[in-house]
């Protein structure tokens, strides 16, 4: 049973939460990096409809966006180890924080990837005419031409993704990584005081998202500045 509730301990809690921060940042952008490689990689397998990578592709989406992130998570760290262990490759002691990112990374890809395949598609195929009629072959139309446009296309529902994929790093706690999470599940365990506890968490978290908001506003508008569009980051 809880303690009878003290709102200052909020203040008290709130450095010490925010001391894990860091670790939930490096969470993140280790996934968004590597989500990002893996999103464009499958985008283009998905746009040039590579024979049986396409259809490969097509499950791991489909069963990434099917499935809880909590799910794929454990499936992940209990997973992995024992599939890598049929080739005598034992990883049973590595660091969860590398399970978390893992996960993260491909369900962020996922998700990239469906959010790229869209602006790859909306480029306008004039763009892809003009690239041809000064020379350029296949491979220097779409990474010169097509995919610096896409990136612009799809920035608002990439940034909205990225502030997502924040909010759902506090589940790396479930799997042992000292995250803020984490750190709020062992100061529960030490005061009895959950409500300050999770009150201090979305302080926290709600103060990084907004920052997040506006950098993304921010650089929307600065790649935006020569295109007549509507800002409409996080909506």
């Amino acid at each position: 049973m809880g303690k009878a509730f003290d709102p200052s301990l909020i203040v008290d809690f709130i450095p010490t939460l925010i001391y894990y921060l860091g670790v939930t940042l490096q969470i993140l952008a280790a996934s968004v990096l590597l989500g990002m490689v893996i999103g464009i990689a499958a985008a283009i397998l998905r746009v040039f409809r590579i024979p049986v990578l396409n259809q490969f592709v097509i499950l791991y989406i489909s069963f990434i966006r099917g499935t809880p992130i909590l799910i794929q998570l454990f499936l992940v760290f209990y997973g992995l180890p024992a599939i890598l262990l049929f080739i005598n490759i034992d990883i049973s002691r590595m660091d969860a924080l590398y399970f978390v990112i893992i996960t993260y990374a491909l369900n962020n890809g996922a998700h990239f990837a469906e959010i790229f395949r869209g602006a790859i598609k909306a480029v306008d195929y004039g763009q892809t005419e003009a690239a041809y009629s000064v020379g350029m072959n296949d491979s220097q139309n779409f990474f010169r031409i097509v995919l610096p446009q896409a990136v612009r296309i799809a920035f608002p529902n990439i940034a909205n993704s990225i502030i997502g994929s924040l909010k759902d790093t506090s589940l790396a706690f479930t799997i042992g990584v000292m995250d803020m999470m984490g750190r709020g599940e062992t100061l529960i365990a030490a005061t009895a005081h959950a409500l300050e506890v999770y009150l201090s968490l979305a302080v926290i978290y709600y103060a990084v998202v907004l920052l997040f908001e506006k950098i993304f506003r921010l650089y929307e508008k600065r790649i935006n500045r020569h295109h007549s569009v509507d800002v409409s980051v996080t909506g």
